[in-house]
This record gives C-alpha cells, structure tokens and sequence, in this order.
C-alpha cells in the first residue's frame, strides 16, 4: 500500500561524488516547461536553482511556458531556441528521432538527446456517463451513444489529443463514426480544462490522462462514470507504433473499482536537450538532477506516491534508462557515479 512517507537522510549515493561540479563561466540558458502551473515549470525550477547554484555569478535562467500541445517545446530545443524541455509521455518521444507519427509534418531530429527519465506513472483511459448502460468499447459499437467526448485537440501540436483519437480509430471509431451516432469531441489543450467540461456537463464522457488528480476520482467515484477497458486487439493494432504500450490500472485503484483496467501507458518525464549541448553543462545539469533529487521529492511527499503527479522515491538507474540516447556528458556522470548497468 502506498504511503506518504519519504526518506530524506542523505543517501549512500548521493556520497558518490563527494566533490560538487562547478562550471566557472556564466550562463544563459533557456528552458520550456508546460502551460506555467503544472508539473514541468515545477521541476523546471528546481534545476534552474540547483544549476545557477553551481555555474558562473552571472549564469541565469529562464523558463518558457508553452500554448499549444507540448510539440513546440521540443522544436524549439531542436532548432537551438531553447537548450532544455520536458515531454511527456517518454516512449511517443522515440519518434522525433525519426520524423515519424506527430513527428510526421516536422521531419527527423536526429539531434535529440536525454539527460534523464522523471518517473511518472500515468494512462490513458475513456471514461463514459453511466446513463448510456455501456461498460466496453464493444457495447459503444452496438448501442451508437451521441457522446460528446472531452479530450484534447489532436492539432499536430497535442500528444494527448494524439494518442488519444489514435486510441479511439484503433477501436474501430473515428471521426466519422462518431459524428454518424451524434457524437463529437469537445476540443481542449490541457487535461484539466477537459475533465472540467466534464464536470460541468458540457460532455458526456472523458478521454484523457493524469489518472492520479483528484480530478479523475471525482467523476470515477462521486460522478460514477465507467471506465472502459481498453481492447487487446485494439493494442495490437497500436503496437507497432511509438508511445502506445499496454498498461493498466489495478483493482481498488478507485473505491468503486475493484477490477484492473486495461489501458494504454502515457507514463514519464523526459528530459531533453540536443547534442551540441556543452558536456559540462550536460554534465552539471544531470549531476543536479540526480544529486538533489531529494529537494523535488520533498513537493510531492504529501501526497501518496501513486496518486502524486511524479512517482517518488526517484531512482538513478531508472533515471538513466531514457527513450532518446542519452547527451554523452549525461552518459559520462551516469557511469562515474555508477548508476548504469555494467559501470
């Protein structure tokens, strides 16, 4: 069972590296975060402190937030507007390096590299209003409900609204079909606007991620909606693609769920940088990412760690373990301080 407590005593690890980095020239760096109030300006924030601590008198920071879907924050790492961001969810990111799915109308950016993996256990899932009597993908088909389903735009700008209408296609409804039963989407950027439609009545059913808010335990268990488990053959039509793994929600995960729920992973931070970043400063970034882990820890620890938006207690090894290769000044302190397989 899953507690709030955390250990803050120094760790064995954190010893490794008795000799703090330091780069002696100053520094302007340029981070992209999310929309400016949820979890990547967070962590966004704690490595500018931990960073600035630790380079020239005169290094600074800033942090861009983004307005659309998360794409334009990697693109603008890409071309060099910015040198760091993070994405979510990881493995969909393994496409940028090749231009393919939402990467598709951008091209390849073979130049992307990782720093680390900020553990994040999420998925996606539909949820529908109980006064439709439907409890599978199979039972939408038959009865046709005009759902108007709350989602993000899938815009080539939104990985939610990507994955999640490649979800729905994959379940043999698209657009079209949808459209066919009186159905629509009800169009947003961010998880919580389209929970909101939802609360509020402007939708019939959710599909969205951030399965651990208390967003999603209203409408599950004050609101009832039902969730629908994802198909096997709906995941074997997606598993050739990037970022569609099959994932689940345990029994009890919600009171008034008591059986797993099948659904597709969207879990994971990623940290992403390009690879003519300074080793140094790859090397600096990621020795704070790992050594003062604890201080990030620490904004998270009142919450339970499956219901905190990044899954603590943060892991090294599993730090080190990116969709994308990792930056060499990254892959040079992860072997230094023993934290990959074989160092």
């Amino acid at each position: 069972m899953a507690t709030n407590t955390l250990d803050l005593r120094p760790r064995p690890d954190a010893m490794a590296q008795s000799k703090e980095p330091h780069i002696d020239r100053s520094l302007t760096l340029n981070f992209v975060g999310d929309w400016g109030l949820a979890n990547f300006h967070r962590i966004c924030s704690w490595l500018t402190q931990e960073f600035c601590d630790r380079a020239g008198p005169h290094s600074r920071v800033a942090i861009w937030s983004i307005r659309g879907g998360g794409i334009e924050a990697i693109h603008q790492v890409n071309n060099g507007e910015a040198q760091l961001c993070i994405a979510t969810p990881a493995k969909l990111m393994t496409s940028a390096l090749t231009g393919e799915g939402i990467f598709s109308a951008s091209g390849p950016m073979p130049g992307l590299r990782c720093l680390a993996t900020l553990p994040q256990r999420d998925r996606m899932m539909l949820a529908v209003d109980p006064k439709f009597g439907v409890r599978t993908w199979a039972d939408l088909r038959r009865v046709k409900p005009p759902l108007r389903i709350a989602t993000s735009s899938d815009d080539g700008t939104n990985f939610i609204g990507y994955v999640a209408l490649r979800l729905m296609e994959a379940h043999g409804i698209d657009l079209k079909t949808l459209e066919s039963w009186g159905g629509s989407y009800v169009f947003t950027t961010r998880p919580e606007q389209a929970i909101q439609n939802m609360a509020e009545g402007r939708a019939d059913a959710v599909l969205q991620e951030a399965i651990m808010t208390p967003w999603w335990s209203n409408l599950i268990e004050n609101k009832g909606l039902i969730p629908i488990p994802v198909e096997p053959d709906a995941l074997a039509r997606l598993s050739g693609q990037a970022g569609f793994e099959p994932a689940s929600i345990r029994g009890g995960f919600w009171k008034t769920q008591q059986d797993e729920i099948p659904a597709v992973d969207f879990s994971d931070f990623i940290v992403i940088v390009r690879d003519d970043m300074p080793e140094d400063v790859a090397f600096l970034l990621t020795w704070c990412l790992i050594e003062t882990r604890e201080r990030i820890e620490r904004m998270y620890a009142h919450l339970p760690s499956e219901r905190s938006p990044l899954t603590y207690p943060l892991e090294p090894s599993k730090m080190a373990n990116t969709p994308l290769p990792l930056h060499p000044g990254a892959q040079r302190y992860y072997e230094g301080a023993g934290h990959m397989k074989g160092s």
